[in-house]
């Protein structure tokens, strides 16, 4: 036994699904990874490269090339759409269910007079069915208008008006009356209230929402958290080990949006402060599951920039680049993403790709694991090897990586 390290570059998507033009025809031709590379000439990712990615896009550049000895798959989503939450539930191996979906309008007056009866000003942002709450004066309530439409719900504030503390409880009570995948709590500071409101965006005609990039809330003090519904975490993989006793650190977004009852969360945006606690908590550790996620990779998606998404994906491959000589002959590192985000399809959402699967286990060579059917299959390959109690979902490619090959 040994470290098991999954780092997630949040959005890095390989190429849309089969069923991408049946269910979601807004993301045919999508492919983040490619498109990037495509957009920014001369990108180089060393540590990816070394890794295979290359591999999973059948592609080469001038400087990035396929590399034959690498340990590489994919993985399609199992999950409904394409989503962060959803999409980290699954790598935890929980089989998916399909959402709860539905606009904000549906809940707006149960969850304004709740408010109400808990003590809280309401008023009204928009007009009709295509409104958003206004609570205490300084924290919106409306739909999440990044991911699929009446997936979730946003609660947004600024700090500089009220603690994230109370903006939780607020979002609490929302999470109560409603029954769509998440509330999502969160705010920031030096944001004028005037310009969360001003960000007030009409979506399909169907959805109201703040538009989350252009409030300005992620520029300075960000914080966040899921609220999620219908996912048991007993039967994911911080639980199972946790029960073992084999310690688990869940580090970045995924630290907001997975139960980790008996470990270590270390929330975190900046790229490089999630990567440095990465290798000092790998540094540390002898035993033990490390989960990573790289969230600025998705919000560069978000706000359709893909010079900031490769800006953000170099700095994690140096992170990468340094982690993997530090890992001992029993570590396995594997490197992945939770769903697309190409800055270049023509809209600021979730793009359903596959996505790679980037092994790294010293001695192990010239693998390929195949085209896997659910990001779970991640989670019961953690469980294989630390030999746990096995999560719901997913199939282990661990007896794969006993092939060897002479270095």
């Amino acid at each position: 036994m040994g470290k098991f390290i999954v780092i997630v570059l949040d959005s890095f998507g390989v190429g849309f699904m089969e069923d991408v033009p049946r269910v979601r025809p807004q993301d045919t031709g999508a492919n983040t990874a490619l498109h990037i590379f495509e957009k920014v000439k001369g990108l180089k990712l060393s540590g990816l490269e070394k890794l295979g990615l290359m591999n999973t896009l059948d592609y080469e550049t001038d400087i990035m090339k396929k590399n034959p000895q690498a340990v590489w798959g994919r993985s399609a989503l199992m999950h409904f759409n394409a989503d962060t939450f959803y999409g980290h539930q699954e790598i935890m191996g929980t089989k998916p269910r399909h959402p709860v979906m539905e606009p904000f309008s549906k809940s707006i007056e149960a969850v304004s007079n709740k408010l109400i009866q808990k003590g809280h000003s309401v008023s009204f942002i928009g007009k009709g069915n295509l409104r958003v709450l206004l609570v205490d004066g300084c924290v919106t309530v409306g739909d999440n208008l990044e991911a699929d439409g009446g997936q979730a719900y946003n609660v947004t504030a600024t700090f500089d008006k009220i603690p994230f503390e109370k903006e939780a409880e607020i979002a609490r009570i929302v999470r109560d009356e409603v029954h769509v995948s998440r509330v999502i709590v969160f705010g920031g500071r030096n944001v004028p209230v005037e310009k969360i409101i001003g960000a007030y965006e009409i979506k399909d005609w169907i959805y109201a929402g703040i538009n989350a990039p252009g409030s300005g809330v992620y520029d300075e003090g960000y914080f966040v958290q899921h609220l999620g519904y219908g996912i048991d975490s007993r039967v994911q993989i911080p639980s199972l080990l946790g029960k073992k006793g084999i310690k688990t650190i869940l580090i970045g977004k995924v630290a907001d949006i997975v139960e980790n009852p008996f470990g270590e969360s270390i929330p975190g945006v900046d790229t490089a402060y999630v990567m440095e606690k990465t290798i000092e908590k790998a540094m540390e550790m002898e035993n033990g599951f490390i989960c990573t996620n790289v969230q600025e990779t998705d919000l560069a998606g978000h706000k359709e920039d893909g010079f900031l998404y490769a800006d953000r994906l170099s700095v994690a491959d140096k992170y990468i680049s340094r982690l993997m000589p530090l890992l001992n002959p029993q570590d396995i590192m594997v490197v992945m993403a939770d769903h697309g985000n190409d800055p270049t399809i023509g809209h600021s959402h979730h793009t359903r790709e596959n996505v790679p699967i980037l092994i790294y286990k010293k001695g192990v060579q010239n693998i390929f694991i195949g085209d896997r059917k659910t990001l779970s299959d991640i989670g019961m390959t953690v469980a294989d090897y630390f030999e746990t109690e096995k999560p719901e979902n997913g199939e282990s490619f661990l007896k794969l990586l006993s092939k060897k090959e002479e270095c």
